[in-house]
């Protein structure tokens, strides 16, 4: 009868994060379909092991599994992969008018093609931080190195970011 509490248990501290789980394989794998599989294999595995699950952290604990089962599957399957052009989420816009939509439609690509061509431990660094709102601390964890290491990549990922979109602008935005 220990299985039923256990359920419970992974669905109160681990299955809150899947949204950020899923987010973070999206923009490690860079494809829906794949980040999909990702997050499933890694919840698989959580579930597993989480006997063994001794912190209080579920969300620090499940991207970290999360991280893994990507970078994994990305050694294994780099060769293969094919890139799909991806729109983000749709969000909500209260401007009315076509050309600002426009230009945020081009800025909003402009800002997710930078990501994308960082490479991949910048990326990491970037996501789990901007858009998880992860602290150093548990970005270190995640990723198993020291926050040094972390803020030393956040810092270049800023700087790669702002050299790369400020080019992109200069030239038109066809960079």
């Amino acid at each position: 009868m220990q299985e039923p509490n256990k359920r419970a248990r992974f669905e109160l501290v681990v299955v809150p994060h899947l949204a950020a789980a899923y987010n973070l394989a999206r923009w490690l794998t860079r494809n829906d379909h794949d980040a999909e599989d990702m997050v499933q294999d890694a919840f698989l595995r959580a579930f597993r092991f989480f006997d063994d699950f001794r912190g209080s952290d579920g969300r620090a604990w499940i991207l970290a599994i999360v991280r893994n089962a990507c970078y994994t599957w990305l050694r294994q399957n780099r060769g293969k992969q094919v890139a799909i052009e991806e729109e983000l989420p749709d969000f909500e816009d209260l401007r009315p008018n076509p050309e600002e939509l426009h230009m945020a439609a081009v800025d909003q690509q402009m800002l997710r093609q930078a990501i994308e061509d960082l490479p991949e431990e910048f990326r990491e660094a970037i996501i789990l931080r901007e858009l998880e709102g992860l602290s150093y601390k548990e970005i270190g964890a995640i990723a198993g190195i020291p926050i040094g290491t972390v803020m030393s990549r956040l810092a270049r990922a800023r700087q790669r970011l702002e050299k790369t979109l400020v080019g992109r602008i200069s030239q038109g935005g066809d960079a």
